[in-house]
């Protein structure tokens, strides 16, 4: 006979899962009619506990026949769920971009700006030799 409390973990555990999906974290995509999806992006935290125990008697374990042996059991389990937005994705014909949910700080913004100003730098390169090749 399984004790107690891995039934009671698989109960909760079993919740949890029904609460929380890979829709949760990376939402239903959006189409807009410019050929655009949009993609809500969230961060999940989860927290669980269970706990329990058996009672005993003043001279030690009860005693008793099966399938009661492993009884009297008490226990409990719990669980918190935290949704947080982070952004959204938007996703076009010629860019990827991520639009966060909340202000930034200038470093933030910084690492955001790097991709386009790398891709900035690199055309001005390419373009500069692409004009020396025509010359």
């Amino acid at each position: 006979m399984e004790h107690p409390i891995g039934n009671m973990m698989k109960t909760t555990m079993e919740n949890i899962k029904e609460m929380v999906d890979v829709n949760t974290v990376v939402g239903e995509p959006i189409f807009s009619a410019n050929n655009m999806t949009i993609i809500p992006i969230s961060r999940v935290s989860v927290g669980f506990l269970a706990g329990g125990g058996d009672y005993q008697s003043e001279k030690g374990r009860m005693k008793l026949t099966p399938p009661e042996e492993l009884m009297p059991f008490a226990g409990g389990s719990g669980a918190g769920i935290s949704v947080q937005p982070v952004g959204f994705l938007v996703v076009g014909p010629d860019h990827v971009k991520m639009l966060p949910a909340q202000s930034l700080t200038v470093a933030d913004r910084i690492v955001e700006l790097l991709p386009q100003m790398l891709g900035d730098v690199k055309n001005m390169f390419t373009k500069g030799e692409q004009e020396e090749a025509l010359q």
